[in-house]
C-alpha cells in the first residue's frame, strides 16, 4: 500500500514538535471511514534495548470471524532516542515499511498507543493515519495525559478521558470487571465510532483481536531476529 504523506525524519526533540505541530493540522475527527469495516489492520512493536532493535508488525484481519488476511513484519534498529511524547519517531519507520509491504488496503487501522489523547494532540495513531490518509485508532493500555472517572464494571461501560478541560478519548471497559483501556481517536473517524470498533474488535479479551494478533507477530519475529 501507498504512503500519502512523507516527511524527514528529524534527529532533535525540536525538530519532532515541529512535524507533529505542522500534521495534526491533518486530522480529520469526522467518520470517513467506510460504513461497514470489513477489514482492520493492527499495529504494534517490539524492542530490544540491549541490541537497538525494534520489531514492527501488521496483521490484517476481517471483522467477521477474525480471520487474518494478511501480515507483515520487519525488523530495524531504533533510530529516535526514547523520549516520552516522541514514541512515534521511534515506531513509526518500521510500522511504515511493514505497512508498505501489505498487499490490501484495510479500512481501519488500529494502533497499540493514542491518538489524540496525547500532550500536542498527535499520538501515534494520528501520526499514522495521516501519512497513509487511512482511518485510525488509539488503544492504551496505560494512560499518558489527561484525567478520568473510573467507568462501570460492565463491557461497554466507559467515562470521559480529560486533558486540560479537553476531552480527549474514552476510558472503555472492554470486559466485565477488567481494567479498561484507553481508546482515542487517530484519523478520519469520530470516538463514538472508535469506540464502537474497539468493542467490535474485543468479543473475549481485553484488547482488541487485531492488537493481540500484532503484538504476537512483533514479538515472535524480534526472537527470530535476536
Amino acid at each position: 500500500m501507498d504512503i500519502v504523506t512523507a516527511h524527514d525524519r528529524p534527529s532533535t526533540p525540536g525538530q519532532a514538535v515541529e512535524i507533529q505541530e505542522t500534521l495534526r493540522g491533518l486530522v480529520d475527527l469526522e467518520d470517513r471511514c467506510p460504513q461497514e469495516i470489513v477489514t482492520v489492520t493492527g499495529l504494534d512493536v517490539a524492542y530490544d534495548e540491549a541490541s537497538g532493535l525494534i520489531a514492527a508488525a501488521a496483521v490484517t484481519l476481517e471483522t467477521s470471524g477474525f480471520r487474518v488476511v494478511e501480515k507483515r513484519s520487519v525488523v530495524s534498529r531504533v533510530s529516535f532516542p526514547y523520549e516520552p511524547g516522541f514514541f512515534a519517531f521511534r515506531e513509526l519507520p518500521p510500522l511504515l515499511d511493514a505497512l508498505r509491504a501489505l498487499d490490501h488496503v484495510p479500512d481501519l487501522l488500529v494502533c497499540d498507543g493514542h491518538g489524540l489523547a496525547h500532550p500536542r494532540r498527535f499520538g501515534l495513531a494520528c501520526h499514522v493515519g495521516v501519512v497513509t490518509g487511512l482511518p485510525s485508532i488509539g488503544v492504551g493500555k496505560t494512560r499518558f495525559v489527561g484525567e478520568h472517572d473510573e467507568p462501570g464494571g460492565t463491557r461497554g461501560s466507559r467515562a470521559p478521558l480529560l486533558d486540560k478541560g479537553e476531552v480527549v478519548g474514552s476510558v472503555l471497559r472492554t470486559q466485565d470487571d477488567v481494567k479498561p483501556v484507553y481508546v482515542s481517536v487517530g484519523h478520519k473517524i469520530s470516538l463514538e465510532n472508535a469506540c464502537c470498533q474497539v468493542l467490535r474488535l474485543a468479543p473475549s479479551f481485553r484488547q482488541p483481536e487485531t492488537t493481540r494478533h500484532a503484538d504476537r507477530l512483533a514479538r515472535d519475529t524480534l526472537k527470530e531476529a535476536l
